[in-house]
């Protein structure tokens, strides 16, 4: 049986880009150091937050080669491979080199809109294809289509390799009633930030965070905090963040945090159209934030 490696903070790793618009490599090896030295339980390569949609497949190709390198096995790679063509999944599955990558996130279909018969045949098809474990990533303010708790069960249930789902509909009832009802080789992890906390005190086992690519060190401790029951030390962290959730996010992802990080000398505050920097107003605010925190 499969086991999830994916438990506590995990980073949904942003794609730094250099002012021409390339792909700033030498930036991506800074973040990565700064994750790890951080304390992150693991990465989340070439999702959303790493602007994806954006990326040329070669360019996709150079960024997995250089983080699996670089990371080179001190913590686990769960990398996107996801979309609304199955078959074209399903070629990505069964073609392209794994070696290096602990599992795949696949986002259930966009745009199409399928019923959650056929999303449960999507992901049936892709956990038979899939030469690594799969986490299923449920996210309808993207994809305009909730997967249900009894379907996102159905999944668990019949596929050993389905180890977990990254759950971002932001229904909490619906969140429970998996973590009451999974079987035991199944997780729930957060897709919220600002819901983290709270989701973890009902059984969840971690996060797929945005904002852990600015602050990793403070935010693992949150999560590491909250896993172990010591949840008023924990909640005092994830309030101290409170304000700096929204403001992430107002602007859109990954604008906000990467605003964020070139505040903090990281990075350029350089996105790929359709994306653009954060609102100057919203650039004053986190500039405020990063001079309070220290950095």
């Amino acid at each position: 049986m499969a086991q999830n490696k994916f438990r506590g903070l995990g980073v949904a790793l942003i794609t730094p880009f250099q002012t021409d618009g390339s792909i700033d490599f030498d930036a991506l090896d800074r973040l990565v150091e700064y994750q790890i030295k951080g304390r992150v339980d693991f990465l989340c390569i070439m999702g959303t937050t790493a602007e994806t949609p954006t990326l040329s497949r070669e360019e996709k190709r150079l960024l997995k080669e250089r983080l699996v390198e670089r990371v080179a096995g001190r913590v686990p790679l769960l990398m996107g491979c996801g979309g609304n063509n199955t078959a074209a999944i399903l070629d990505e599955l069964q073609n392209e080199d794994w070696k290096g990558i602990d599992g795949v996130l696949s986002v259930c279909p966009y745009y199409n809109k399928p019923s959650q018969e056929g999303l449960y045949q999507h992901f049936a098809a892709i956990a038979k294809a899939s030469p690594v474990p799969v986490v299923l990533y449920n996210v309808p303010g993207r994809t305009g289509v909730n997967m249900t708790a009894e379907t996102t069960l159905r999944l668990a249930r019949e596929f050993e390799n389905i180890v977990a789902i990254k759950e971002a509909s932001g229904n909490i009832t619906q969140m429970d009633d998996i973590i009451k009802n999974k079987p035991q080789h199944f997780d729930v992890i957060s897709g919220d930030d600002g819901i983290t906390f709270p989701l973890i005190t009902l059984g969840a086992v971690g996060v797929i965070s945005v904002i852990g690519n600015a602050l990793p060190a403070e935010f693992s401790r949150m999560v590491r905090l909250a896993l172990r029951g010591e949840y008023s030390s924990s909640l005092t962290i994830h309030h101290k963040f409170t304000e700096l959730f929204k403001l992430l996010f107002v602007d859109g992802n990954p604008a906000g945090v990467k605003a964020m990080l070139s505040e903090m000398g990281m990075i350029q505050n350089v996105l790929r159209l359709p994306l653009v920097p954060t609102r100057l107003t919203t650039m004053e605010k986190i500039s405020q934030i990063v001079k309070e925190l220290g950095y």
